[in-house]
């Protein structure tokens, strides 16, 4: 048979083809399990059906109010109904969705509304100070509504019209704005910031669609899961579980405030089985520990910088089951993980927390991944010691960075999404983060790990949290810098003491040079932020050495 054959009556048409969007995963859930508890936040429990109701009241009322496609609806509020809600009734409403990180001060808020160009601001009314200062300092300002939150902390009224009556205004039988192309942007979400100004990175409904499928088979879901947010919701989307517990008709339990209280309180209360967290919140959880078991295993992805090997055995031992996968904001979510495999939990106890600490593969909806040489491209060999950057390609890496064509083109050269993260493969071909580009420092020549000295440093049982960053020295160029955060009630150790613990466990030149105990800062998803410890540290060197892969 001719292959022309196959070019004649085979055309795209309505039937055939769809485009794929995550806001049809709402109406799913609401069809199949109407009665089945969507939300809980606090006293508060609201079924699929509601919650369906009020998404599309809330999309039909933004239109009324003047939103049109294209245009950006901002919201700045904790893990709550409306953060929640907006996540489909926004992009119904044919609009793109911009969650801001409620830590941000006044001067990042005023940035993102500006730079994103907000018609619409939702102010969870804890955050409504902040959100003020921000308006004032914007030439146009948006059509801005309260959220009066039951579990809210006091603050001003600064909107024309508060959420809950805004939703009276919609008509809950509106059918909602659908993307007549995939590739529209459904969501704008700005990077963290831990290298300086963030960028605007642009998702589309295409790429979100198959993050969501992705996190329900590579880490998979049981029917019906009991999902807690302590992963903010306004990070990459909460890595597409925000549409992702809609498809599999689960629970979303939220949580405003993460402390290991609030968590474990949660675990108890709600029977919740699954939740992502960032390895802060597994060292506070472990910190917490006293011997507490879970009342049943509750699963756990982790991302960002390795946690601790001690981090990791101690909340493992509370009943925690701990998946540990890579995210960045440009993929939308968690797409490669350290899958598992079968003979490892037969595997002495050090050998398996060797094993937890790697990144692993790549899910099978992420079309490809490669540590290569960022200069040549040249994939590095499989040895596990030879770095390379960490570069991934498929269907869910951005759209571009918003306003900034420079950027996207560097962040796509050679065909693929360059993360800017440093990593090695090992002979199973699992690939392991060693650092971030920018925070490998080179002393006399050699390249150390940030993290290979972070991770001796948190087996001290004084230290919660350890940073490693390079200072200026005349005789090397660069030497390592620790600051350490100690645990509530530790008996403090000294700087020599630190020193000492790191020399018994590492070469010489890989120890910290200097000690420096205080609260580290942290990004609201909980990244340690050291481009402030470096300025710190007076290493404008180590600042400017690689800057853009932020």
């Amino acid at each position: 048979m001719s292959t022309k054959a196959y070019a004649k009556g085979l055309d795209r048409c309505e039937a055939n083809y769809v485009p794929l969007s995550p806001l049809g995963f709402l109406d799913r859930a609401a069809l199949v399990h109407p009665d089945r508890i969507a939300i809980i936040h606090g006293s508060l429990q609201q079924t699929w059906a509601q919650t369906k109701e009020r998404c599309y009241r809330l999309a039909s009322a933004l239109v009324a109010r003047g939103v049109r496609p294209g245009d950006t609806v901002s919201i700045l509020a904790p893990n709550t109904p409306a953060m929640l809600e907006s996540h489909f009734g926004v992009p119904l409403s044919g609009a793109v969705l911009n969650a801001i990180n409620h830590r941000l001060d006044a001067e990042g808020v005023a940035f993102i509304l500006r730079h994103g160009e907000c018609k619409l601001l939702m102010v969870d009314r804890e955050f409504a100070s902040i959100a003020a200062a921000a308006l004032a300092q914007l030439d146009h300002r948006p059509i801005v509504v309260d959220i009066e939150d039951h579990l809210a902390a006091e603050g001003p009224s600064i909107g024309d019209i508060d959420y809950e009556a805004l939703l009276q205004e919609g008509d809950s039988d509106f059918g909602g704005i659908r993307p007549r192309d995939e590739w529209q942007p459904i969501a704008l979400n700005y990077t963290s910031g831990t290298t300086g100004d963030p960028k605007g990175v642009i998702v589309s409904h295409r790429g979100t669609y198959l993050m969501s499928l992705l996190q329900m088979t590579n880490w998979p879901l049981p029917r019906a899961p009991k999902y807690l947010w302590t992963l903010p919701m306004f990070h990459a989307n909460g890595w597409c579980f925000t549409w992702a517990i809609a498809a599999a008709a689960g629970t979303h339990v939220c949580l405003r405030k993460v402390t290991a209280d609030t968590v474990l309180q949660a675990i108890d209360e709600h029977e919740v089985d699954h939740l992502c967290a960032a390895p802060i919140v597994l060292a506070m959880l472990a910190d917490s520990a006293g011997g507490r078991m879970l009342p049943r295993p509750v699963r756990v992805l982790t991302a960002g910088s390795p946690p601790p090997l001690a981090v990791l055995d101690s909340v493992l031992a509370m009943g925690f089951q701990v998946d540990h996968v890579f995210g960045i904001t440009e993929v939308s979510g968690t797409p490669v993980s350290c899958v598992w495999q079968d003979g490892w939990d037969d595997l002495p106890a050090p050998e398996q927390g060797r094993l937890r600490v790697r990144q692993g593969a790549r899910a099978a909806v992420l079309e490809g991944l490669m540590v290569a040489n960022p200069d040549s491209m040249e994939p590095v060999p499989w040895d596990g010691r030879t770095p390379g950057e960490l570069m991934l390609r498929g269907n869910t890496i951005m759209m571009g960075y918003l306003k900034n064509e420079s950027a996207t083109h560097k962040a796509f050269e050679g065909g693929w999404f360059h993360t800017g993260d440093i990593a090695v493969v090992h002979d199973n071909g699992y690939i392991q983060i060693t650092d971030r580009s920018k925070d490998v420092i080179i002393s006399g020549g050699e390249n150390i790990s940030s993290v290979e000295v972070e991770d001796v440093i948190h087996g001290h049982p004084a230290v919660l949290h350890a940073a490693v960053v390079a200072q200026p020295d005349e005789k090397w160029g660069e030497v390592p810098c620790a600051f350490i955060e100690l645990r509530s009630g530790a008996i403090p150790p000294t700087e020599q003491e630190i020193i000492e613990f790191c020399q018994a466990r590492l070469a010489r030149y890989k120890c910290p040079k200097r000690v420096v105990f205080r609260e580290l800062p942290k990004t609201a998803t909980g990244k340690l932020q050291k481009y402030r410890l470096r300025q710190e540290a007076g290493s404008q060197r180590a600042i400017t050495r690689l800057a853009g892969n932020g």
